[in-house]
């Protein structure tokens, strides 16, 4: 056996096994009665949720969909009519003005989020009041939207309303705001921007407060200006909430429905405030046409999943991350 010189140590040799190891298989180890008793459990609070999904999403969203190629008044069985229902929608202008007005409404979502950030700038700052102008901002998210419509409406009358009261101390003849076509709808996007500012607000509330201070501090050091801080700094910071309240607020806007029925049962003048979701409501519940209401519902329901399917493909240009 050679010998490693100058160490003295006689370094052994590799010696390779080359008989085959079995593997021998262990059976799984039996479960005690309390495991299996547990995952019952576990299975059983499982199910529930998963249960409820079915009956109350999964089911409805199935029949809806058989339904929308039915004839059917709600009362009586469905009759199949093929795209029966999808024909007459493509000429039925009440529908494309409804979604047209559905889409104007829209405009109001970034109104409120402009003026929601600029209050939570606002407020974010350290000065005496700010819990009491946050409480504020805040109460009309958690009040009834029926009544919040409700006082909207009085508050929009042309002959004794808040807000021609107000215009007339400055010399300006109000309109009668929901009786008019020009308005009626301006009115219900002021309405229902005022309705959602404190719940934008208190998002970028918590979201302004969550920026680490050593980005501003850094970029004091180098001689970075307010605008600049925000630009490349608060506002990146802001993304994920913004994303959050454009998908949310797109999604609810869409179903607007209660300000409409409420504030304009009729649909407004000149058919000028009714959404796509109150004109279904119409045709469903009024004129017991069922089968093209759930067409019209279906057709919205693709949009919608479309519209927020594209607004997560924009968003994944924008993230923003530190490490």
């Amino acid at each position: 056996m050679p010998v490693s010189p100058g160490t003295g140590i006689h370094p052994r040799p590799l010696h390779f096994d080359t008989k085959v190891t079995h593997m021998t298989t262990t059976s799984a180890p039996r479960r005690s009665r309390l495991h299996r008793k547990e995952h019952r459990a576990a299975l059983a609070f499982v199910a529930l949720p998963v249960i409820g999904f079915l009956a109350f999403v999964g089911y409805p969203l199935v029949f809806s969909l058989f339904t929308s190629f039915t004839k059917w008044n709600g009362l009586s069985d469905p009759v199949p009519n093929g795209i029966d229902n999808f024909m007459e929608m493509a000429g039925d202008r009440y529908f494309w003005q409804s979604m047209g007005n559905t889409v104007f409404y829209m405009i109001g979502i970034p109104i409120g989020l402009v003026l929601a950030l600029l209050l939570a700038l606002a407020l974010n700052r350290k000065m005496r009041g700010t819990t009491f102008f946050r409480t504020v901002y805040y109460v009309p998210v958690v009040s009834s939207l029926a009544a919040v419509a409700i006082l909207w409406q009085w508050a929009y009358n042309g002959d004794f309303g808040l807000v021609n009261q107000v215009l007339a101390v400055f010399g300006i003849d109000g309109p009668n705001w929901l009786q008019n076509a020009d308005t009626a709808k301006p009115a219900i996007i002021i309405m229902a921007v005022w309705k959602g500012l404190g719940y934008s607000m208190l998002l970028y509330l918590a979201a302004l407060q969550s920026v680490p201070p050593h980005l501003f501090e850094a970029a004091s050091l180098d001689g970075a200006g307010v605008f600049q801080k925000f630009r490349h700094i608060t506002f990146p910071m802001l993304n994920p909430v913004t994303f959050f309240l454009v998908v949310t607020n797109i999604i609810g806007g869409a179903q607007i429905f209660i300000e409409i029925n409420i504030m304009t049962p009729t649909g407004g003048p000149e058919f000028s405030t009714a959404s796509i979701v109150w004109y279904i409501w119409q045709k469903a519940f009024n004129y017991l046409q069922m089968g093209y209401a759930t067409a019209m519902a279906l057709v919205l329901g693709v949009l919608v999943f479309i519209v927020t399917a594209i607004q997560f493909r924009l968003n994944r240009r924008f993230q923003f991350a530190i490490d």
